[in-house]
């Protein structure tokens, strides 16, 4: 497992093959950083499908509204939803869509991020300065490789559980 430096800001996240850790980006997003903690800490990332998971781009996941159902009856609503809390305000910076960084899912409205997230499989430039980039896989990116793809996938791989490394 990486080395982490900082606790309270890095997200251990379950997938079939072992952990993700995430090191999150509180000087750069803080809004969302404590969004994905307060989540994790709920547990309402725990089960949640990748819904959108694109071959040489990224995979998307954290709708906790339609993304956690144990069938996949409502995988063809995943990305439609959010959690109970209001939507947050971009927070845009310099920090690059580079592969294993963590960047904020919203609709066309800037200000629409809630729960879903990505992460680049690759650098993705071109999104730069258009949507919030509030992490950074530090180990486990081979996990994130395996994600089975699709838009939904058939059978979609999960996030078994999301954990602040600080409560572990």
């Amino acid at each position: 497992m990486a080395d982490i430096k900082d606790p309270e800001n890095t997200i251990i996240m379950t997938l079939k093959g072992g952990d993700v850790v995430i090191e999150l980006l509180p000087d750069v997003a803080p809004a969302h950083t404590a969004r994905m903690k307060e989540l994790a800490r709920a547990g309402a990332y725990d089960n949640v499908a990748f819904h959108r998971v694109i071959d040489g781009f990224m995979a998307q996941t954290g709708d906790v509204a339609n993304g956690n159902m144990e069938n996949n009856f409502n995988i063809g609503r995943a990305g439609t939803g959010g959690s109970d809390l209001p939507d947050l305000p971009a927070e845009f910076s310099k920090v690059p869509h580079a592969r294993g960084s963590l960047g904020a899912a919203r609709s066309q409205n800037p200000n629409s991020a809630n729960s879903q997230f990505f992460i680049n499989f690759k650098d993705n430039d071109f999104l730069n300065g258009q949507y919030t980039v509030y992490g950074q896989v530090i180990s486990g990116m081979e996990h994130v490789d395996d994600i089975t793809r699709g838009e939904p996938p058939m059978n979609p791989d999960r996030m078994i559980s999301v954990k602040v490394a600080a409560d572990v």
